[in-house]
C-alpha cells in the first residue's frame, strides 16, 4: 500500500478560441460562459511540489466540474509533453521559470574605452551557449557614491539577464541617455561617441552581442553571412567557438578565429 503522495504543482498559460457571428457587448459579456471554446495551452511551467502522507485529512482536493474537463485533459497532455521531454529542453524551461545562474567558470571579454576625461572598463560574463549572462563596470575619477551605484546597478542588470529579460529591453531603456560624462569615446573601434556612460555601455552590448550595427558608428569589416546558421561538421571549428567569447569577436567568428578544418590533432597520450 503506497504510504505518500507527491503533489506537483504547475503554471498554465492558456487561451481560448471562440467564433463569433457578431462582435457587440452581448456576445463578449457572454464569453467566459460559452464552452464551445477551442482551448491552446501555451506554456506549462514546473511551479511547485509537495509532499504528503496517505489520509492526511488537511488537503481537501478540489472537486473539477464539467465545464473544466476539457482545459484539464488538455494541460494534462501539456505536462505530459513537458515530462517526456529530452533534458535540454528541460532546461531551457527552468530558464524561463527561475534564475539561471551563470557557471562558475565563464566566458566574457573586457572593453576599455574613455569618455572625455574618464575611463570605463566594461566586463561581461557569458553562458556556455554565448549568451550574456552579467556585467560590470568600472570607472575612475568618480566618488565612492558613484562607484557604489553604478556597481549596484550592473548587479541589478545581471539579476534581470539572469532571470530571462532580454537584452534588447535594456537597450531600448538605456541607449540615447543624456548625463554627464558625454562626448568622444576613444578606445573602441566601432564607438565614437556617447551622450552618457550607459548609451556607451548599451551601445557597446548591442552591437557585440546582439548585431545591432545601426548603433554603431563605424561599418564593420566582418563578412554579412551568419556562421551561427551554417551546418557543418567541422568538429574543431565548434570545438573553438565553444571556447571563445562571442561579444569580443562580436559573432564573427569566420573573421576573429582560424579555420581549423584541415588541421589534424593527436591526442594520444605518453606512455
Amino acid at each position: 500500500m503506497k504510504k505518500f503522495i507527491v503533489e506537483t504543482y504547475y503554471t498554465c498559460t492558456f487561451k481560448t478560441i471562440h467564433s463569433l457571428d457578431n462582435l457587440n457587448d452581448q456576445e463578449m459579456s457572454n464569453i467566459d460562459n460559452r464552452k464551445d471554446g477551442e482551448v491552446e495551452v501555451i506554456d506549462v511551467k514546473l511551479n511547485n511540489r509537495k509532499t504528503r502522507k496517505v489520509g492526511d485529512k488537511k488537503h481537501s482536493g478540489k472537486k473539477i466540474d464539467k465545464n473544466e474537463s476539457v482545459l484539464s485533459s488538455v494541460i494534462s497532455k501539456e505536462v505530459s509533453k513537458s515530462n517526456t521531454t529530452s533534458d535540454n529542453s528541460q532546461i531551457i524551461k527552468v530558464k524561463n521559470n527561475a534564475r539561471f545562474k551563470m557557471p562558475d567558470r565563464r566566458k566574457g571579454y573586457i572593453q576599455k574605452a574613455q569618455i572625455g576625461d574618464h575611463k570605463v572598463y566594461l566586463h561581461t560574463g557569458e553562458y556556455d551557449d554565448g549568451k550574456i549572462g552579467e556585467i560590470f563596470i568600472d570607472t575612475n575619477k568618480e566618488g565612492e557614491l558613484v562607484k557604489a551605484m553604478m556597481n549596484n546597478f550592473a548587479i541589478a542588470i545581471s539579476l534581470g539577464l539572469q532571470y530571462g529579460v532580454p537584452l534588447d529591453e535594456y537597450v531600448d531603456a538605456f541607449i540615447d541617455t543624456k548625463f554627464e560624462p558625454s562626448g568622444n569615446v576613444i578606445g573602441n573601434d566601432r564607438i565614437l561617441s556617447a551622450s552618457s556612460i550607459l548609451d556607451y555601455v548599451f551601445r557597446e552590448l548591442a552591437i557585440s552581442y546582439l548585431g545591432k550595427e545601426e548603433l554603431a558608428h563605424t561599418p564593420s569589416i566582418a563578412s554579412t553571412k551568419d556562421v551561427s546558421d551554417q551546418t557543418t561538421d567541422d568538429k574543431f571549428l565548434k570545438i573553438v567557438k565553444n571556447i571563445t567569447s562571442k561579444g569580443f569577436v562580436r559573432s564573427n567568428y569566420e573573421e576573429k578565429l582560424v579555420d581549423l578544418s584541415d588541421v589534424r590533432i593527436n591526442l594520444k597520450s605518453k606512455n
